[in-house]
């Protein structure tokens, strides 16, 4: 738990020029729902030197207060890997204003492969492609505490490590299946699915006959 650092609303200007590349990306909030529920918490993980960034918010959270995390979230040059982006990037943009630029959900990717499973949790994912077993007990706490417990920031970072080397995994898959052009297409859609979400639309298929 030593590789990480945690800071108050925004990350400082001097660690943007650190990242370069891939780029691990959770949320913690205080529930489900995006207009009810507020963000409490960013994790980052910066694929290119390992390290891992918690952001905390409190009540006055303000896109004023957090200009860094939308000039990084919204770099067209670097690629954000999230599961569930959905949710996140709604989070993000209900919260900060932050419209999330180039993503990778591994959610979605484990769906258009792993057809043989409806199984796509991050945890089924990270048991069943790297052998490890996430601890998922403080998915419920209270991540609006002033103070996280060590519990909660070992969840926060878990939630982190893993991601880039099931992005790997689930590529080949896409590549394999030739239906990485599918996901690239889904991918671009994805900020119009958040927008539907928040615009009330979330629960409605809008493609549908009736």
């Amino acid at each position: 738990m030593s590789n990480y650092q945690l800071f108050h609303n925004d990350l400082p200007s001097k660690i943007l020029k650190s990242f370069k590349g891939d780029i691990s990306i959770d949320t913690e909030t205080l529930g489900l729902n995006i207009k009810r529920d507020r963000l409490c918490l960013i994790q980052l993980r910066n694929e290119i030197n390992k390290k891992v960034y918690l952001i905390k918010f409190e009540e006055d959270l303000s896109p004023k207060l957090s200009k860094n995390i939308k000039l990084l979230l919204e770099n067209k040059n670097l690629t954000k890997i999230f599961h569930f982006g959905r949710f996140d990037m709604g989070v993000l943009k209900e919260n900060l204003r932050i419209n999330v630029k180039n993503i990778f959900c591994t959610k979605v990717a484990s769906k258009l492969t792993r057809t043989y499973s409806s199984e796509h949790g991050l945890k089924d994912l990270v048991s069943e492609i790297l052998n490890i077993q996430l601890d998922k007990t403080e998915q419920s706490s209270d991540w609006s505490r002033k103070k996280l417990t060590k519990k909660q920031i070992e969840y926060a970072m878990n939630d982190v490590l893993y991601l880039s080397e099931i992005k790997k995994s689930l590529n080949e898959k896409l590549i394999v299946q030739n239906r990485l052009k599918l996901f690239k297409s889904i991918m671009k859609f994805m900020e119009i699915r958040v927008d539907l979400d928040l615009q009330g639309w979330e629960g409605v298929d809008i493609f549908a006959h009736k």
